[in-house]
């Protein structure tokens, strides 16, 4: 894998050495339009000059570079060899001075896999665009950097480029462009930015290109009478202009600035605020200061459901908060990448209920974002919270649902037991105290210990430095005239903690439910600490007996619950009368984390999910509900009753497309998800039927997108080929159009066409990252396991070659992304399991961690497909 692995041992024994005062990094990106070179990898030119000091004077350290060449470098004035001193990542330096001066010239490579400077050139109107992407350590793709989190320095950029683009950095630009001779480049300027305050490599941020942008500004008065003004902008590609909502982007961004200024007392501290929605991106945003970065697909092109408008807020929100929480305070190293993680994540939700129109963040929260933390959580690479990072490339892999949504929902646990304003008076606090530094763990909690009074060590050990999920589930006894004699809430270590298992504390909430007016509702509620393997619920002994109860009402704890025979037969009947649209959400969580964990049919799910999701008010749920069912359909559904179970859901998601509110966004989720289940020649024939008009749903308008969507099941069936989808992209020949259009080709049921879309992502490095991802999602669409046998040993094969050889994300896309879940038998359990031993102690752990991750999805899709085989 390019770029050398930095060890937390190196880190540290760098940042005890160095302290640095500044960096000045000029980028020449003047040709960045002209055509690619006949060989090699297109390149700029990086100038950086770091001032630094030694506390050693006479020590050795290292500069981190990834760069094809380096033409230059002198240090305090003296010329380095660099054919000597530079092995392609680092460049050694020696005999340092008390103060030094290191200038390093070098030639970088542009990026085509979202890492360093990304390079896109847009198929719709030949414009070029670029962008930077950084973390965890990806800035030493563009200048040279002491790339590590705890050495945050103030960065002064020169960027020169086309005159006509736009250029943006993290601080304002100083003066206008201004113009230079441009040679055999053209019309170049060079754009100057002012100073930034000290911050980490890894969030300062470039984006260059002919983007649209929009301004607007923030302005707020301040207690010492004076007025904070934030220069807003929003950016995204030309051929995307038209579908900008830049309106509602604003709206949600100073409803965010209000927020965070309300709650934080401590005012944005980076000067304007830019946010550029561009493309190729390989995660959902980041928080670079001053200039934050977005996945473009959260300009949406056609119709889409409230949920997506609601998690672009969310994402808005999330990377809002990491203003405070990871650029003004930064954790010192990646084991505390929850000390930004976590807390964005929390606060995302946090502000969107308390700020915006989505005041149902917290049941999108329990359904969508703890699903995803409950799964982490369970696979053999579970870590705790605060994980022991020994290097980059496991520092990559931990941006994952722990360090995210379980720390997330640790610190909502939190809130309930310190009190919202103790916590909220800690994080204030937390920012006066170590505004611009690096801090740790201990740090964070010493200032939560002052406001709340208690003492969190022991919360601590028992939630963030230890991992796994606990199971909490009721049990209750009545009398004969139907009251509550025992009530008590049981508890479970996580999966495999036979041994010295770990029994968390919860704040909990216990509901209980009876139907009144046709709805079930709760009429009784109390709250109770648990602890250990058994608490009693004193407070309802003498309730009436409960149709329903919820062990976690109002989703104050992180774990997963159960259900006691009468709530899972009420439920059997009466889910979707179940009033309150969180309690509903978590009766759901419930239902599919059985099924996960092989306790439940999964075609007793599906069920669940035919009789109650027509009458799901939230869309968001409804959405989580349909992507459960997808995964219950394809991996938990026993072999043998497959081809029914995906009959009666997809004559079961017609009908209730049908019944669907016309032009409603619940209309067009079960759109969605009727075309991702249609297999049979009557649903195949209505898909065809919708795109070519023939065919009519009242109210459903198929737009651009819902035409891919509907497109794609008829080329996975082979009811539609290579002319059809070529049609489509000439209908959309843009870079979404070109994305669906790879997809498409490679979903086609060919064994040459598996055998050209398997060399293309595997033997080949020549696609970008975008089109990688859309060539694996096509090369598995479900219901081709017969062509997909042939690569279960190619893909073992292949695992060390390309871990060794590509980036790190296109890396972990094909590892992930081709592991051969399609075949779903012992065979392939059996061959991972083997591919494991053969390479204990010789393979990367960072890649062993992602395909023990697949093989722990692979065996629990067998354990539940034995639990609904079982079921006849």
């Amino acid at each position: 894998m390019p770029g050398e692995n930095l060890t937390r041992d190196e880190a540290r024994e760098r940042a005890e050495l160095l302290s640095v005062d500044g960096y000045e990094v000029v980028l020449d990106l003047g040709a960045a339009v002209a055509p690619p070179p006949a060989e090699g990898p297109r390149t700029f030119r990086s100038t950086t000059t770091i001032r630094f000091r030694s506390a050693l004077p006479g020590a050795s350290s290292f500069v981190d570079l990834v760069a094809p060449h380096v033409h230059s470098a002198t240090l305090n004035g003296k010329s380095l060899n660099v054919d000597r001193d530079f092995d392609g990542t680092r460049l050694r330096l020696h005999d340092l001075a008390a103060v030094n001066e290191l200038t390093v010239d070098a030639r970088c490579a542009y990026s085509r896999t979202g890492e360093g400077l990304h390079h896109f050139v847009d198929p719709e109107d030949g414009e070029t665009y670029l962008y930077t992407q950084y973390e965890p350590a990806d800035a030493r793709r563009v200048f040279a950097s002491f790339e590590q989190p705890d050495l945050k320095a103030p960065f002064d950029f020169t960027v020169i480029a086309p005159r006509h683009w736009t250029v943006l950095s993290n601080s304002e630009r100083v003066g206008e462009p201004e113009p230079l001779d441009g040679g055999d480049n053209g019309d170049i300027a060079r754009w100057t930015f002012g100073t930034t305050q000290p911050i980490s490599t890894y969030i300062t941020a470039v984006v260059a290109g002919p983007y649209h942008r929009v301004t607007d500004s923030y302005k707020r008065s301040l207690p010492d009478g004076s007025t904070l003004e934030i220069p807003l902008g929003a950016l995204c590609r030309k051929g995307l202009a038209k579908h900008f909502d830049h309106e509602e982007i604003f709206e949600v961004t100073k409803q965010g600035l209000d927020f965070f200024h309300d709650h934080f007392d401590y005012p944005y501290p980076f000067g304007k605020y830019d946010q550029a929605f561009v493309p190729e991106y390989n995660i959902g945003a980041m928080e670079n200061p001053g200039c934050v970065t977005f996945r473009e697909e959260f300009v949406f092109r056609g119709k889409v459901t409230q949920a997506s408008y609601e998690s672009r807020a969310n994402v808005i929100l999330h990377e809002m908060a990491h203003m405070w929480f990871g650029d003004l305070v930064t954790m010192a190293w990646w084991d505390d990448l929850w000390l930004k993680e976590s807390f964005a994540d929390f606060m995302g939700a946090f502000a969107l209920v308390g700020a915006t129109r989505f005041n149902n963040g917290w049941v999108t929260f329990a359904n969508n974002r703890k699903a995803w933390a409950y799964r982490a959580d369970q696979l053999p690479s579970t870590h705790p919270i605060t994980a022991d990072i020994t290097d980059l490339e496991a520092a990559k892999l931990n941006f994952d649902g722990i360090t995210y949504a379980k720390g997330a929902s640790v610190l909502k646990q939190l809130v309930a037991y310190v009190g919202e304003e103790a916590f909220l008076e800690g994080a204030r606090r937390y920012f006066k105290r170590h505004a611009w530094g690096n801090t740790r763990l201990t740090d964070l909690l010493s200032a939560l210990t002052e406001t709340s009074g208690r003492d969190l060590e022991e919360w601590s050990r028992a939630w963030l430095q230890t991992a796994g999920v606990n199971t909490l589930t009721p049990e209750v006894s009545c009398d004969s005239e139907g009251r509550i004699t025992e009530l008590a809430v049981l508890q479970a270590p996580a999966e495999g903690e036979a041994m010295d298992p770990v029994l968390r504390p919860h704040r909990v909430q216990v509901g209980l439910y009876r139907t009144e007016d046709g709805a079930l509702v709760r009429y009784a509620r109390a709250g109770v600490d648990v602890v250990g393997a058994r608490t009693a619920v004193a407070e309802l002994v003498g309730a009436e007996r409960p149709e329903l109860v919820l062990v976690n009402d109002e989703d104050l704890t992180y774990a997963k619950t159960r259900l006691d025979e009468v709530s899972l037969a009420t439920l059997v009947d009466r889910l979707g009368s179940v009033s309150d649209p969180l309690a509903r959400a978590l009766c759901w969580s419930a239902l599919w984390n059985l099924t996960r964990d092989g306790l439940m049919p999964a075609r007793e799910f599906l069920g669940f999910v035919l009789r109650f999701g027509g009458r799901e008010s939230d869309i968001g749920v409804l959405q989580m509900l349909h992507a459960w069912a997808r995964t219950a359909l394809g991996h938990y559904t026993a072999q043998e009753h497959r081809g029914t179970a995906e009959r009666q859901l997809s004559e079961g998601a017609l009908r209730l497309l049908r019944e669907a509110d016309p032009g409603s966004g619940h209309q067009l989720a079960w759109a969605r998800f009727f075309a991702s289940v249609a297999s049979g020649p009557e649903e195949l024939r209505l898909l065809r039927g919708l795109l070519d008009g023939r065919e009519k749903v009242a109210g459903l308008k198929v737009d651009q997108e819902l035409r891919w969507a509907f497109l794609s099941p008829l080329v996975a069936e082979g009811a539609a080929g290579e002319a059809e989808i070529a049609a489509e992209l000439a209908r959309d020949d843009t870079a979404s159009g070109k994305r669906h259009q790879v997809r498409c080709l490679a979903a086609r049921p060919s064994a040459e066409v598996k055998e050209q879309a398997w060399s293309a992502v595997v033997d080949s490095d020549a696609l970008s990252n975008a089109l990688v991802g859309a060539t694996i999602a096509g090369f598995d669409p479900g219901g081709q396991r017969e062509l997909l046998t042939p690569f279960v040993p190619r893909y073992f094969a292949a695992l060390e070659k390309v871990w060794a050889e590509r980036s790190i994300e296109i890396a972990m896309a094909v590892v992930r992304g081709m592991f051969p879940m399609a075949q779903g038998d012992e065979a392939t359990l059996a061959a991972t399991d083997a591919w494991l031993r053969e390479t204990e102690g010789s393979a990367a752990p960072a890649l062993r961690r992602l395909v023990w991750e697949s093989r722990d999805d692979l065996a629990r899709a067998l354990r539940a497909r034995r639990c609904d085989a079982a079921a006849g």
